[in-house]
């Protein structure tokens, strides 16, 4: 049987259209965006990563998610960024990890997007400028996203402990700059809720 083991370190970047930090991470998915509604996008930069055989790393990728109340009642929207330097292999895998039909950290994905927009390969960048992380794609995302102080100054906020799907330590980040066009979508979240996260996903 093949090896389906899969798993993704680095390091994410989130940005949505919450007003105040996003609900999502202390509720699960219990309590709705601010806006009752959620449309944001994340940008990843994949340091060490496999599905298999097939090598995923250095790799970055960006993701377009809308989900039009609870997150936990599904229905979610999305389409997918992809690095043009990948392999025909790593875009299946990435196709595979991403739909949640690869199980583990992602699987739950499988159940609740209802609408996939497919995957389409571009140049992607992902810097960390002192704290501040630039993604872009150029002339769909253009994003800055920074950590909120804490406070002690030198210090992040960061929410620990949480049972959040995504990661289970969250930096609270805001978005300097959030521009999203995509897809039939024209965004611009900036001045709003964004959350920076270590990138350390695996399955099945």
């Amino acid at each position: 049987m093949a090896d389906r083991s899969w798993a993704l370190k680095g390091e994410l970047v989130l940005s949505c259209n919450c007003t105040v930090f996003c609900p999502c991470v202390l509720s699960l998915g219990n309590h709705p965006p601010t806006e009752g509604y959620c449309q944001t996008w994340a940008g990843f930069r994949i340091d060490s990563g496999h599905f298999g055989d097939v090598d995923l790393s250095g790799l970055n990728l960006g993701l377009v998610m809308e989900i039009p109340g609870y997150m936990s009642r599904g229905n979610w929207t999305a389409g997918l960024f992809l690095d043009e330097r990948a392999s025909i292999y790593a875009e299946k895998a990435i196709g595979k990890i991403f739909s949640g039909k690869a199980g583990g950290t992602t699987g739950l994905l499988d159940i609740l997007v209802g609408k996939f927009l497919g995957i389409q390969r571009a140049p992607i960048t992902y810097e960390v400028r002192e704290r501040t992380r630039i993604f872009q794609i150029p002339r769909v995302i253009e994003g800055a996203v920074t950590p909120i102080p804490g406070k002690s100054p030198e210090a992040d906020t960061v929410i620990s402990n949480s049972q959040y799907w995504i990661a289970p330590e969250i930096t609270v980040a805001k978005a300097e700059k959030s521009r999203m066009r995509a897809f039939g979508r024209n965004w611009n979240f900036a001045g709003r809720s964004a959350e920076i996260c270590k990138l350390d996903w695996r399955g099945p």
